[in-house]
């Protein structure tokens, strides 16, 4: 028994040279990382068997799933596309009153008149009377009679003011007159409203006057109701009947009536500088 007792400690001495030699040689040579390399090999089977269950919960987790569970769910889908959706349009309108406000910032560059940008608030109830509210009014400086346009051109004119809004007469409603002439020829004539946002009639032209579709019509000054040179509309149709002294001439706004939201208030040129001195 006494002469066995050396051995183990031996065993054990020669283990841990071992190991101490491993251990330097791993850290001096990387001797150990082709050994290392296969026991992980070696050992993934057993990975793999050790996350089998949790796979396995997830797998089949999908299989048990209640019907109002996707209720629930397909509900939520629903309310998340109908804010993605509401933001898309938000997006959309936002982007287009920006593009309509630069327009309508490069027109009032052409312009010689000072104005003052408003925001169509209203439309008047009555299907036979042509006329939107605006959100500028008397505070603001505005007057009965002062020219109102879009981006694309005449709207109309102030009608009525109070403190804070104004009435518009647009130049489709069937009592509004504008006095317009031909930009190419210098042709005057009065373009009438015919209760239609879409068609102006041009009253009063003798069949021998050169007018053709195309032409464009502008606002001619003249009796002091409009300044001189906003465009107003452009000819769509003319019709010459035998023995009628006037041809029937039609022209198309060229603003857009049901459209425009953004408009300027256009101050003559005699007017004061600052709207709110106005009174």
């Amino acid at each position: 028994m006494f002469a066995q007792g050396p051995l183990p400690g031996l065993k054990l001495f020669i283990v841990f040279l071992v190991s101490v030699a491993l251990i330097v040689a791993d850290h001096q040579f990387d001797r150990a990382t082709p050994v290392r390399s296969a026991l992980a090999t070696g050992l993934t089977p057993v990975y793999w068997l050790g996350n089998a269950p949790y796979q396995l919960r997830d797998w089949t987790s999908g299989f048990f799933t209640t019907k109002d569970d996707l209720k629930q769910e397909n509900e939520d889908l629903k309310a998340r596309l109908l804010i993605l959706e509401r933001r898309a349009l938000k997006y959309a309108s936002l982007a287009s009153e920006n593009n309509e406000l630069r327009r309508l910032m490069n027109s009032s560059e052409l312009l010689d008149d000072r104005v003052i940008v408003s925001e169509v608030v209203g439309v008047s109830p009555d299907p036979y009377s042509h006329e939107v509210i605006i959100n500028k009014g008397s505070s603001d400086g505005l007057e009965v009679g002062q020219a109102v346009l879009d981006a694309h051109g005449l709207m109309g004119q102030v009608v009525r003011t109070s403190q804070l809004t104004s009435r518009v007469l647009l130049v489709s409603d069937s009592s509004h007159g504008v006095p317009v002439e031909v930009v190419r020829n210098g042709l005057r004539a009065v373009l009438l409203g015919t209760g239609s946002s879409d068609t102006l009639d041009l009253m009063h032209v003798p069949d021998t006057a050169d007018i053709r579709e195309g032409d464009l019509l502008v606002s001619s000054g003249l009796a002091g109701r409009f300044p001189r040179g906003y465009p107003v509309a452009e000819v769509s149709q003319v019709s010459k009947d035998q023995g009628e002294p006037f041809v029937t001439i039609h022209a198309r706004p060229k603003a857009q009536l049901n459209q425009s939201r953004l408009l300027l208030v256009v101050f003559p040129q005699n007017s004061s500088d600052n709207p709110e001195e106005q009174d």
